[in-house]
């Protein structure tokens, strides 16, 4: 037999008020049963059929989202055809964009806005699937456990065209983007250091 619910078991339930199933009721939303003494239940098939309309509806309302990147503002040629080719990519597979990102950045660096916004965005449940060019444009190191939080969050991470560089190659542009990381902060503190020389009221 299936379950029953009274209004207040089966408002709290769905996480609504009984005013609300009420207004449902007499809207023929969500129709209430009746008991023989006319008082309403529901029942837990009604319970079903609700939380899978909601998942629904929400799956619905989630978002497609190219994601893209370059290094620095001399790539943007780069920039514009990594998002030309994914829209190319999408129309192809009768995907619909519902937004793109660009950033500019390096793929070490984990401050990048649009790619903080993005990942905000996908905690919150509202994308379904990021298209991205190459792995690197998305993260350059960590990948597969940034891959595995977005598949908690719901979200699949496509990578569009998975070219395969040698090891060497790939080991040559992990270490210029490593250089120029630490070389900008060595230099930061050798100025840091050189103020505070300069500095008389610290002497």
């Amino acid at each position: 037999m299936d379950k029953q619910y009274k209004p207040n078991e089966f408002a709290k339930l769905i996480n609504v008020s009984v005013r609300t199933l009420q207004r449902w009721d007499n809207e023929g939303t969500l129709t209430a049963f009746r008991s023989p003494t006319n008082r309403r239940y529901y029942t837990h098939n009604q319970y079903l059929a609700y939380i899978g309309h909601s998942s629904k509806h929400e799956e619905n309302k989630r978002k497609v989202v190219i994601y893209t990147r370059v290094s620095n503002r001399g790539q943007k040629d780069d920039l514009v055809n990594q998002v030309e080719f994914l829209k190319q990519y999408a129309n192809s597979k009768g995907i619909i964009v519902d937004e793109v990102l660009e950033d500019i950045g390096s793929g070490l660096n984990y401050n990048r806005k649009k790619w903080n916004d993005l990942l905000a965005m996908c905690r919150n449940r509202e994308v379904k699937q990021i298209l991205v060019a190459h792995k690197d444009r998305f993260i350059r190191f960590g990948y597969s456990w940034f891959d595995e939080f977005l598949k908690s969050c719901g979200v699949e991470l496509v990578v569009v065209n998975n070219e395969k560089l040698s090891p060497e190659q790939e080991l040559v542009q992990d270490l210029i983007s490593i250089t120029h990381v630490f070389s900008c902060r060595i230099y930061g503190l050798r100025k840091y250091k050189k103020k505070l020389k300069e500095d008389n009221d610290l002497c």
